[in-house]
């Protein structure tokens, strides 16, 4: 079996955008991974500290985020998401992730010498939870991606529909009207 030649990549700098740093993550330069992360771990983690108040939970959500562009740059195609969104997408799946995990379960040792009083989840994890878990997650599976995504970014991550619209490369106007077409449906998948 042949290899087909790729075309190299070109070195990385503070002006290479999103899509060429994600290309040369993908073509395992490590110096677009750190370009990436410098751009935009900021923001990300501003926007996962209002879904969690847990500073380590956030870090280790952002970390995750991290590790698995560098694993998966490749599974970004620059015609169907913004590279922003796209990694929004994998933050916030990452913050679900650290949430359910076994670590954020126990404060320290063996089950038995923790004192025996109930935790009860803070509303914003059981939201969370329940977009992942419950009736509205298959619903949301079921829109258009670019419905899902607008969706996502007003009501779940929390932004106005002009910040969804920049975040996702569209004028307002179109998000308003996808954004009308997506409650719309949302309302005929739940009901």
């Amino acid at each position: 079996m042949r290899r087909r030649r790729q075309r190299p990549i070109p070195p990385v700098s503070e002006q290479s955008s999103d899509a060429e740093l994600l290309r040369a993550v993908a073509a395992g330069q490590t110096a677009a991974l750190r370009l990436l992360h410098h751009r935009h771990a900021g923001w990300l983690r501003a926007r996962l500290r209002r879904r969690c108040a847990d500073p380590d939970v956030v870090d280790a959500a952002i970390q995750d985020t991290f590790v698995a562009v560098w694993k998966d740059a490749q599974r970004y195609e620059e015609t169907s998401a913004d590279p922003a969104a796209w990694l929004w997408t994998i933050a916030v799946r990452r913050l679900l992730s650290t949430l359910r995990g076994p670590a954020h379960r126990w404060l320290s040792g063996p089950a038995d010498e923790l004192p025996d009083v109930a935790t009860v989840p803070s509303a914003e994890e059981l939201v969370l939870l329940g977009v992942e878990h419950g009736a509205l997650g298959p619903a949301l599976d079921r829109l258009s991606p670019e419905l899902r995504r607008l969706i996502e970014a007003t009501a779940l991550d929390g932004l106005s529909v002009r910040e969804a619209a920049k975040l996702l490369g569209i004028p307002e106007g179109t998000a308003k009207t996808r954004l009308m077409r997506a409650r719309t449906r949302l309302r005929e998948l739940l009901t």
